[in-house]
């Protein structure tokens, strides 16, 4: 019988453990580290299991098994409040897009299951202070290697009990046929990547919802300065897009309403939709580097980091285009967000890009300094920095908000001990 480490119980994701015997599975006794699944993520998991959302052929172990895989991908690295999971597809759909690309390539495959005798479903792999009103004037990543959660073995880590041995032998063979199967799998979607990019349609690396976009570019028709923003599924209508000088005018009246009303589920709905029809339109000017700098700005404001990073992402590529905007703003608010998220492999390359006139800007070095202050323990000049950020023309604030009540346990904690 398998020992799953972690399972569903009514859609919610629980850990598992086995009896000292190995016979049977049981949700854990002992109180484990509790693991805190973000709000989105809890909403993602009701809409999986909503019967409204299933798809015909595919079953719940199915759609069970591909959202643990979904969601332990993004917890192993610390991912969850980057994806924009209301938007994000449901397990059922990615399964039923796989199935559908695979009897489009063979049509020996079996329809109900999707998979052939020699391949498996790949897997798939958030005061004094300067408000983002004043300011007016970039997943997942691209996995090079094997993730390291299909490379471990998680049969390993279980104790058995004496008179188990051939029983956890023939779980490693099972599990090493499995991971042989993902392998091929896995080699088999990278290569139709790479031959989609050979043909001009290359991916953006950003893990970003403007990059899942159909292939264009089309010639926007509409004129409403205002449109809720839908997750394309198929091919974008002109009628449906609006063109850049109606865009233009969409700008302008966001950023009034966001000065006067202060909505933020609004304005950001209306900015993802704004995003989108840049995209599809394959419109990459100053224009662009702006509307994602707001963005950024509004979300930084209202603590929304999922839909920052997002921007983030997309600005980083932009700025490397000379398209304009204000790249040392945002270096230094990526200082902070690596700060933040204690990401020293990601702060090291960037801190080896810095040229000697980046680190002179005065944003840049108010960051620089704040992670030398952590760095080097020196907490007087951490807060310090914090208050001097709060009274800067810039939102470093927000982001130093994040961690400074990290920080401040630290400083109490060294401050008990001295």
């Amino acid at each position: 019988m398998a020992t799953p480490v972690s399972g569903f119980i009514d859609g919610k994701v629980v850990a598992l453990t086995s009896s000292p015997q190995g016979d049977t599975i049981t949700p854990a006794t002992a109180k484990p580290k509790k693991v805190e699944w973000t709000q989105p993520v809890r909403e993602y998991v009701a809409r999986a299991f909503d019967s409204d959302n299933s798809i015909e052929g595919i079953t719940v172990a199915e759609v069970q098994a591909r959202t643990k895989e979904i969601i332990q991908y993004y917890a192993e690295r610390n991912m969850q409040e980057s994806i924009d999971w209301a938007d994000y597809p449901l397990p059922q759909q990615l399964l039923a897009e796989e199935r559908k690309a695979a009897l489009t390539k063979n049509p020996h495959v079996n329809a109900s299951n999707g998979i052939t005798n020699n391949s498996s479903s790949a897997l798939t792999p958030q005061s004094k202070k300067r408000k983002s009103q004043d300011l007016d004037d970039q997943s997942r990543p691209t996995e090079s290697s094997i993730p390291p959660w299909r490379k471990t073995n998680l049969e390993d880590r279980i104790t058995f009990g004496n008179g188990h041995t051939d029983k956890k032998q023939k779980k490693n063979t099972l599990a090493a046929e499995n991971l042989s199967k993902l392998d091929k799998a896995d080699l088999e979607k990278r290569k139709q990547r790479f031959q989609l990019g050979n043909n001009g349609n290359k991916a953006s690396p950003a893990a970003s919802d403007d990059a899942d976009m159909p292939t264009g570019p089309v010639i926007g028709l509409n004129e409403s300065l205002e449109k809720s923003y839908f997750r394309l599924t198929a091919p974008p209508k002109p009628e449906t897009v609006r063109p850049l000088r109606v865009l233009e005018k969409t700008l302008g009246l966001l950023t009034k309403k966001w000065r006067e009303e202060n909505n933020y589920n609004y304005i950001c709905n209306q900015f993802k939709s704004l995003r989108q029809d840049l995209t599809v339109q394959h419109i990459k000017n100053s224009f662009t580097v702006k509307v994602y700098e707001i963005h950024a700005r509004i979300a930084l404001e209202k603590g929304d980091l999922g839909e920052y990073n997002q921007c983030q992402t997309q600005l980083r590529a932009l700025y490397m285009q000379n398209l304009g905007g204000h790249p040392h703003e945002f270096l230094a608010y990526r200082i902070l967000y690596f700060v933040y998220t204690c990401n020293k492999a990601d702060m090291n390359d960037l801190l080896a890009e810095l040229t000697p006139a980046d680190k002179a800007h005065d944003w840049i070095k108010h960051a620089l300094d704040v992670r030398s202050a952590l760095a080097l323990g020196n907490y007087h000049k951490f807060f310090k920095l914090y208050v001097e950020a709060n009274a800067k023309t810039y939102m470093g604030g927000y982001l130093m908000d994040m961690f400074v009540e990290r920080e401040r346990f630290n400083a109490l904690a060294n401050i008990s001990k001295a």
